[in-house]
């Protein structure tokens, strides 16, 4: 399957920055979203893991093509694991917008304008390594920048592809997609498909 090879993009990486670690203070909420506390990264993530706020972007080039990205093999979760645009995590103090920007110019060194569709609480867990508690904010956005400059640190590889390949990638269960790409790239074409063509003509 085309999704489960490599890409060699050298010239196109950018900087390898670590921009993210065990010990940053991540968002504790109750399940209406509310703030509760606050807790490092590496304890949201052991065990079962404690339901903390996050995000999940998906970038759209002017085609109509998602930005997907491969996990670093260096993470934690879901190492080499396909996933969406970006995802991360507001730190405390931090509201969306922030976190949202921040996040996407440390990953893909892009800006991009960002529409909120929905949020939803899901809970999954890798081996024995830990578990994403989270509730999970989702966005869609478009980016006519074709100098994407991905870290290193925290993307193997990405590509642009055709919303029918993607649905082709997450409705194989043998593929390796993370588990909240696979669960918001359904919502979004089963449940909100209106709203996010309505966002995408207005970014």
């Amino acid at each position: 399957m085309p999704w489960r090879s490599m890409l060699a993009v050298p010239d196109q990486a950018g900087p390898a920055r670590v921009v993210s670690s065990e010990s940053e203070s991540l968002i504790l909420v109750d399940e209406q979203d509310n703030p509760i506390g606050y807790k490092s990264k590496g304890d949201c993530h052991d065990g079962d893991g404690l339901l903390h706020r996050a995000f999940s972007v998906f970038l759209f080039n002017p085609d109509g093509r998602l930005l997907i990205q491969q996990r670093a093999p260096g993470k934690r979760l879901w190492p080499g694991f396909w996933a969406n645009s970006c995802c991360s995590h507001p730190r405390a103090g931090e509201d969306m917008d922030t976190a949202t920007g921040r996040r996407i110019e440390e990953e893909l060194g892009l800006r991009a304008s960002l529409q909120f569709i929905y949020k939803f609480r899901y809970q999954a867990r890798y081996q024995d390594l830990g578990s994403e508690h989270e509730l999970c904010w989702v966005y869609v956005g478009r980016t006519t920048d074709d100098q994407i400059r991905p870290n290193p640190s925290e993307i193997a590889d990405w590509r642009f592809v055709e919303p029918a390949e993607v649905d082709r990638m997450v409705n194989d269960e043998t593929a390796p997609i993370a588990p909240w790409f696979r669960l918001e790239w359904k919502a979004l074409r089963n449940e909100y498909s209106e709203k996010v063509a309505n966002a995408l003509t207005m970014g």
